[in-house]
């Protein structure tokens, strides 16, 4: 079913897992040099979450969701949303300055509708630090995609 015009708020959350102490991240708000990273947290013991709105409305050319908001990045067909990590956080002390690239492929109009208009929300858990113990950053590895959650 192509849709043709109608454009849908839905929050999106980010369960960011086990990632290593000491370290802030935070979600990208803006493009460019004009972003500021917002909902910073330190990373302890366990995992950080940020949930954040996005709107989607349908792709002109094959009718599938396509994302829109300050906290979206990228070309239509390959939007993702970005957390800072350390100096890009507003960390000044930190030793690390990444960025984590979650892309937002796989969401579909079914998920759209099943979480917009409710207190629901697409969820995607990513892992906090690679194999080195450092943080994990570039586009995520190993993403199981996002999720309906209550």
């Amino acid at each position: 079913m192509i849709r043709l015009s109608m454009e849908r708020e839905l929050t999106l959350r980010i369960v960011l897992e086990r990632p290593p102490p000491g370290v802030v991240f935070g979600l990208q708000k803006g493009r460019g040099n004009a972003y500021e990273t917002i909902q910073k947290q330190r990373a302890e013991n366990g995992d950080l979450h940020f949930e954040f709105t996005v709107r989607a409305k349908p792709d002109r050319q094959d009718g599938q969701p396509t994302f829109l908001g300050p906290f979206v990045q990228g070309p239509p067909h390959e939007r993702f949303v970005y957390l800072d990590i350390g100096t890009c956080a507003g960390q000044a002390d930190s030793v690390w300055s990444r960025r984590l690239k979650i892309p937002l492929r796989g969401i579909t109009w079914d998920m759209v509708d099943q979480v917009s208009d409710s207190s629901s929300a697409l969820e995607a858990r990513v892992p906090g630090q690679g194999s080195d113990g450092a943080p994990s950053c570039a586009t995520v590895k190993h993403f199981d995609g996002w999720r309906v959650r209550r």
